[in-house]
């Protein structure tokens, strides 16, 4: 996972809730820099990537294109996962709203698996003329690029609807390289713009209007907007001034991209010269700008991809959000990456709020292969029995054999273990590409004051097991171990801990 060292290096967003709410907090890294795996409220990772938040009738909603399946690019044999959907009513509890569409049909594996370059950036944009939400996907197994949809929802289900047309790129061959990365804008009259990468001039933007139902393009165009070698462009609007931010240089899923704008009076130009705000996006590559408000309080979120060190998988990677700062000539500050923000959040409802719960900031951690073992020690809090064990874990490389889990008692201060006295076999089929909860119900009877470990393992040569860990303060019975012997001699690393829960029934 790419490590982000700052003068400062905890980045966050807070956001103070009504006082009937609790204080909630998202941050971008932990205190040593590493990337934070952020959660769903039901406690998986969110696997939404290359995509975008946006706002619809005060609800906040984040798209993207999904990876747990084990989607990979360029790997002939790995599917196509489709693209994800999760809503929040505060930008930092996140309700798994699961797939915009069914991508697990025969048509869209064969449009958007490992054969092809893959499907990517859902954008969704409300139509008021049609009272509709409309989706845009980039695709490469068609002429102009894209797919477009159609839902009564803003989480769909959508479904298809005629290929659109562009200007760019009409005529070249189909299932190329022709167009990419787009970004879909409505301005404050209703009129809708789609900006997007041509390849064909070697990652040049173009910025066309759509026609009324944001459905296709209207040949209206302005081409070559940047000079080349760029992509991922967000198009928005602040004060009558347009902005275009985008990836300065292109490069699929590195870490550590720029990130530059141009400024213009009209979507179709004349654009500025290009100005950069960041040579590295905070660590990964830009992804989106999205006008939201929170009260009445209008910002320009800025998001970035920080990807997983360029893993063809990128079910690891994860977010950088953060409000674009302005001058007063409307330049855009550059990107401090260690800078908080705070805004009260008031919701708008008349039954009470329910406590936001607890966040809690993980760190991915691996790896659980033949050789190397990890696991969490616990106390008993009382005599009883183990109903309940939930951690979190993910699998990469494709691991061929099981997740083992045992739970052994702790002999003596040298970590050496007892023979196991549970096992769990966990199927590596049923273990997703990012980290999601994996609930057990051991039923072992432990005793009040004894000390357990929980100790991952698997037989498999090849690939490996991972696990959602944090920082925490020292704790005597509760700290991560791991074994590079193949389980032989532990040793600890106090305070860190897995995302485990252990429910102890009494007797």
């Amino acid at each position: 996972m790419t490590t982000i060292r700052l003068h400062i290096v905890t980045i966050t967003l807070l956001i103070c809730l009504s006082a009937r709410s609790a204080l909630c907090q998202i941050r971008n890294f932990d205190q040593d820099g590493r990337q934070i795996t952020r959660l769903s409220m039901a406690g998986d990772a969110i696997d939404a990537h290359d995509g975008e938040i946006a706002q619809f009738n005060g609800t906040y909603y984040l798209y993207g294109t999904s990876y747990d399946c084990g989607f990979e690019w360029g790997n002939k044999g790995a599917p196509f996962c489709g693209f994800k959907v999760y809503s929040s009513n505060d930008l930092v509890n996140w309700a798994d709203k699961g797939y915009l569409f069914d991508a697990q049909t025969p048509v869209w594996q064969s449009r958007c698996d490992g054969k092809t370059y893959g499907c990517f950036r859902p954008h969704v944009v409300y139509n008021k003329l049609n009272n509709n939400y409309v989706l845009w996907i980039n695709v490469y197994d068609n002429v102009i690029g894209y797919r477009v949809f159609s839902s009564s929802s803003p989480t769909g289900p959508f479904k298809e609807v005629a290929e659109p047309k562009l200007t760019v790129n009409a005529d070249k061959p189909r299932a190329g390289l022709n167009n990419g990365d787009h970004d879909i804008f409505i301005d404050g009259d209703g009129q809708g713009y789609i900006a997007f990468t041509d390849w064909r001039t070697k990652g040049t933007i173009v910025i066309e209007k759509l026609s009324a139902d944001y459905l296709t393009g209207t040949g209206e165009c302005v081409k070559m907007v940047t000079p080349g070698s760029t992509e991922a462009p967000a198009l928005f609007k602040r004060k009558n001034l347009y902005y275009l931010t985008y990836s300065d240089p292109n490069c699929g899923y590195c870490p550590g991209t720029g990130t530059s704008y141009r400024t213009a009076a009209n979507p179709l130009g004349p654009w500025s010269e290009g100005i950069s705000i960041s040579d590295n996006s905070c660590g990964g590559q830009p992804s989106f700008v999205s006008t939201i408000k929170i009260n009445d309080d209008e910002i320009c979120l800025y998001g970035s991809d920080l990807w997983n060190n360029a893993a063809k998988n990128e079910a690891l990677a994860n977010y950088y959000w953060a409000p674009l700062a302005f001058n007063t000539d409307g330049s855009i500050k550059p990107l401090l990456c260690a800078e908080e923000y705070r805004k009260t959040k008031v919701l708008s409802r008349k039954k009470p709020v329910a406590p936001a719960p607890r966040q809690d900031y993980f760190t991915a951690e691996a790896r659980v292969d033949k050789e190397t073992q990890w696991g969490q020690t616990f106390v008993a809090d009382r005599n009883g029995l183990v109903a309940k064990l939930e951690m979190s874990v993910f699998k990469n490389h494709r691991p061929e054999k099981d997740l083992e889990i045992y739970i052994c008692a702790v002999l003596n201060s040298k970590l050496q273990m007892s023979a196991p006295l549970f096992k769990k076999v966990v199927s590596v089929a049923g273990i997703g590409w990012s980290a999601k909860r994996l609930v057990i119900s051991p039923g072992l009877k432990v005793k009040k004051g004894a000390k357990y470990a929980v100790i991952m393992h698997t037989g498999s040569p090849v690939g490996y097991f991972g696990f959602l860990a944090r920082k925490e303060g020292a704790n005597a019975g509760a700290y991560l171990i791991n074994s590079k012997d193949g389980g032989n001699t532990f040793t600890k690393r106090p305070g860190e801990v897995m995302r485990l829960k252990i429910k102890i029934k009494a007797l």
